[in-house]
């Protein structure tokens, strides 16, 4: 290595898998500050950008819960076939963690240590830092970087209910209009309140309350620097990391509080904001991209994907048509994971199979998971790796 030009080393490991690179920090001191220069970090998340997005799997399973393991994706060039192997990643000393989201690299556990509640775990060099605990633990949550401050923040929304006064009191902070559709009960509003964290500083601020009702997401929305939430009442809103400031975000004209078409989740496609949504039988998935942020026109239906049924669902419920993929999958058992290069896109079906769509054949393929280290298959999340900035990277 002290032979190699310092330049041409960093651009040889930054196209390394994150294991491979962990595993790199073991060879010599000179290998370990390589692995902490931040040009490497960089270099090595903008390989990523280029290529498929690579993944982070929880494995969801009584004795084995605590594992995550980084998807590599492999296609085999004579009979195109895509697997996925999965590797082994060193987890932090936790006794029971879930991963919420991540960032630049960076995960965002949730733990069940009684001294606090999440922590930022940094699998490209083991690190992790506890964050300061918060009283309350339901709600949704967001993880992303502030451009303006070269900061991580940590957004939490809780939910209670209040009184109209008081509500339409508190909610002035956040410059909402009255005339906003908000959600109801015969005596009650839902009030959601807003806490934040700049990663670093000792407390949490409370940026008051919020006139909706956000949907829980299995992954990470952070489009053109801000946060992204569906809502019960069938709207997008995003939270500026910078201002700390929510707004309403456009929909696509199809998507209406009163049609049967409904949001089923929000997800990123090669760095677009998109809307997954299903018909109100259930019969066809439909994916909208907004090709321009923010531009109500820009968007696009691009998808539109049929029933299927994964070949493991068929051998346990002895489904063989895909006729019965309503009763078997309901359309929250779906999910939208990402955009291939080729044009394909990867779905996860009741985190048990992650299937391979052809959009120009309309076809389906079931993806071979192997785990390093387990011999059987096992029940597993998938979060793609998001990359949503290159400013900067924190030894967590």
């Amino acid at each position: 290595m002290d032979r190699i030009p310092q330049e041409l080393a960093l651009d040889i490991l930054s196209r390394l898998p994150i294991p491979s690179l962990v595993q790199s920090k073991s060879v010599c001191q000179d290998w370990r500050t390589l692995t902490h220069d931040q040009l490497l970090v960089n270099k090595h998340f903008k390989q990523m950008v280029e290529n498929d997005p690579s993944f982070i799997l929880q494995i969801m399973g009584y004795s084995i819960q605590n594992q995550l393991y980084f998807g590599d994706l492999s296609s085999d060039p004579n009979d195109g076939n895509v697997t996925m192997i999965a590797k082994k990643l060193t987890i932090p000393p936790l006794l029971n963690f879930h991963l919420v989201s991540s960032c630049n690299g960076l995960l965002l556990l949730r733990s069940t240590h009684p001294s606090f509640e999440l922590c930022i775990y940094n699998p490209f060099t083991r690190d992790y830092i506890e964050l300061p605990k918060l009283s309350h633990h339901d709600g949704v949550r967001g993880f992303g970087f502030d451009p303006t401050t070269k900061k991580y923040k940590v957004v939490e929304i809780s939910y209670k209910r209040t009184t109209p006064f008081t509500f339409s009191h508190r909610v002035v902070r956040f410059g909402m209009r009255r005339s906003h559709q908000t959600e109801t009960s015969s005596s009650s509003l839902i009030e959601s309140e807003v806490h934040i964290l700049t990663v670093g500083s000792p407390t949490w601020r409370n940026l008051g309350c919020f006139p909706f009702r956000f949907m829980w997401q299995k992954s990470q929305v952070l489009v053109n620097r801000k946060l992204h939430w569906r809502t019960t009442t069938n709207l997008i809103m995003s939270f500026d990391l910078s201002t700390e400031q929510f707004k309403e975000v456009p929909r696509p004209d199809v998507i209406t509080s009163n049609s049967d078409r409904r949001f089923h989740e929000l997800v990123i496609l090669r760095g677009c904001l998109s809307a997954v949504s299903f018909d109100g039988n259930n019969q066809e998935l439909e994916i909208w991209v907004m090709k321009e942020y923010a531009v109500k026109d820009s968007w696009v239906k691009q998808f539109n994907i049929g029933a299927y049924v994964p070949k493991i669902f068929q051998s346990n419920y002895q489904c063989h048509s895909s006729s019965n993929s309503r009763f078997y999958l309901p359309k929250n058992c779906i999910q939208v994971l990402c955009l291939l290069r080729n044009g394909g896109l990867l779905l996860q079906y009741g985190n048990k199979a992650i299937v391979f769509y052809d959009s120009h054949c309309r076809t389906f393929q079931d993806i071979q998971v192997t785990f390093e280290g387990i011999s059987s298959c096992f029940t597993a999340v998938a979060h793609v790796a998001s990359l949503n900035s290159t400013d900067t990277f924190v030894d967590a």
